[in-house]
């Protein structure tokens, strides 16, 4: 019993791991939806990768948020590598935020982002608690720094593969140029003893 339910942890434990990270099909988009009120703040991060563990190349994609009902366009990113966006909500509705690969036929793009919205506390609200808004604001700090970190390893996954396949070509760049060291050696040492070589004729 005590192994069945520790298997359902870990497996709840990796569902929660992926909710932030989603495949993007070729020439395709993912959109997601906020529902927000005016005066909230809504901050995204994200960053474009390749799930091809063999992959050397920065992905790139599109990034917009839209207003309720799709009217206006309130951010766009076009082409980025990454980003961090921070919008402050001008009303109240359903907001919509999409990462694009529409301009793209690669399949293994994939977007990973972390999302967090700041409701907004009226400072002049004799209601309003100031301790919260400090355990708020020291929260969203611990968020930053984690999107960054995740950041970071992404970064540095994607540096790695582009050293590990620079130096597989200059490994065998070596090789070759070794094997035509040695062939040209073997050419001169018969080619200078063909050259020495005493003929008699009878």
């Amino acid at each position: 019993m005590k192994l069945f339910a520790f298997g359902f942890l870990a497996l709840l434990w990796l569902v929660g791991c992926n909710a932030h990270t989603v495949l993007l099909p070729a020439h395709g988009q993912r959109c997601f939806y906020e529902t927000l009120k005016s005066r909230d703040e809504l901050a995204i991060s994200f960053q474009f990768g390749d799930r091809s563990p063999d992959s050397t190349d920065q992905m790139t994609g599109d990034f917009m948020v839209y207003g309720p009902n799709r009217r206006d366009i309130l951010k766009e990113e076009r082409d980025v590598s990454h980003g961090d966006v921070r919008i402050s909500v001008p009303q109240d509705g359903k907001f919509e935020y999409c990462f694009s690969n529409e301009r793209s036929g690669v399949t293994t793009k994939d977007v990973t982002f972390n999302i967090e919205g700041i409701v907004y506390v009226n400072e002049n609200d004799p209601k309003a608690d100031s301790l919260d808004g400090a355990v708020r604001q020291l929260s969203r700090l611990t968020r930053e720094l984690k999107n960054e970190q995740s950041y970071i390893v992404i970064r540095e996954r994607t540096h790695r593969n582009t050293a590990e396949s620079t130096n597989d070509r200059v490994k065998w760049w070596s090789v070759f140029q070794l094997f035509v060291v040695i062939v040209n050696s073997l050419f001169q040492i018969y080619y200078l003893r063909r050259f020495f070589e005493v003929t008699s004729f009878v």
